[in-house]
């Protein structure tokens, strides 16, 4: 998982309907429809900070440290560990009732946590949580497909480039994630995550004509972290990155991670809500963090999750108004 994105250059919003949540906060009154994705912030609206949205905006939630991939600019921890079922629910629901809108399941690879789509099921009928993922793809059976639909918003799957070079990064058939992309096509928010490096910058072009292709609705990049003796992405390649972003007229989305935002062009309409009010990363053990990268959190124990909010909220001095 990784912080929420930034985007840079943003389509049309589409149609709407009624059903919206609404999160307050020093932006304004923020209404999100999770089942069109349409949002609309009411920033002439003057929120007292006593009455500001308890929660972030966006929770990232790690279910399980395991996947059956090897990428070698993984960053994910690679100790075992999955979240209890049970703790999980009761989590979100706090969160989903303090004016949290969004959460994105991640890990690990998310379809191998044992009741996934039961969770994502739970969470349409109990809360009012949108639900994103981002995973492999490659276990998105037509079964699983059909479990999630009406139950998952959107589907990140994260492809670092196309045909030999995608096997040789991932140890799997392109031409089968193909056939996963299109299997999605029409029935989720569907975005590719790329992570990049001076190897998969080569494939840039090749990647946006592919989410262009399949549907995406969103291409975000993520500069690659430092992690496991990797030095990361280098600075010639992020330099090659801002001129390519800046240059790109495709249709798709193009976003990037908010944590690497420095530099490009972007639109942040919750600039005044920034940190924790935006966003929290609870990882496959419990802990929750301000983002996946850090290495220490706050463990999340018999007092919840909000408890654990406001004692990381103390921790980074983002104490409430």
């Amino acid at each position: 998982m990784h912080n929420a994105p930034s985007v840079l250059f943003s389509g049309s919003p589409g149609t709407h309907s009624c059903g919206f949540k609404a999160r307050y906060g020093a932006s304004g009154v923020h209404l999100y429809n999770r089942q069109t994705g349409l949002n609309v912030l009411l920033d002439e609206a003057k929120v007292p900070p006593d009455q500001w949205s308890n929660a972030p905006r966006h929770v990232s939630v790690a279910l399980t440290n395991a996947c059956d991939l090897h990428c070698n600019f993984c960053h994910a921890p690679k100790v075992a560990a999955k979240l209890d079922y049970e703790k999980l629910c009761w989590w979100l629901a706090d969160l989903d009732a303090e004016g949290a809108l969004g959460v994105g399941f991640g890990g690990g690879e998310p379809t191998l946590y044992p009741r996934f789509a039961e969770l994502c099921v739970h969470l349409r009928y109990k809360t009012k949580l949108a639900v994103s993922m981002t995973t492999h793809g490659h276990h998105l059976t037509d079964t699983l497909l059909d479990q999630l639909t009406g139950s998952v918003q959107c589907i990140r799957v994260s492809i670092d480039g196309v045909g030999k070079r995608y096997e040789s990064l991932r140890g799997r058939s392109f031409t089968q994630l193909v056939e996963r992309l299109e299997a999605m096509k029409g029935r989720f928010f569907l975005g590719i995550n790329t992570v990049v490096n001076a190897d998969t910058f080569n494939d840039m072009n090749a990647l946006a004509d592919l989410a262009e292709l399949t549907g995406a609705k969103q291409f975000l990049l993520l500069p690659e972290r430092p992690a496991r003796g990797r030095p990361g992405v280098d600075i010639h390649t992020i330099n090659a990155l801002r001129v390519w972003a800046s240059n790109y007229r495709g249709p798709v989305e193009l976003a990037i991670s908010e944590a690497d935002g420095e530099g490009f062009q972007t639109c942040d309409p919750f600039a005044n809500e920034p940190g924790l009010r935006g966003y929290i990363h609870i990882d496959a053990k419990g802990f929750m963090k301000r983002s996946s990268f850090d290495a220490e959190g706050i463990k999340i124990g018999d007092g919840g999750v909000l408890n654990a909010l406001a004692k990381l909220r103390t921790d980074l001095q983002e104490s409430r108004p």
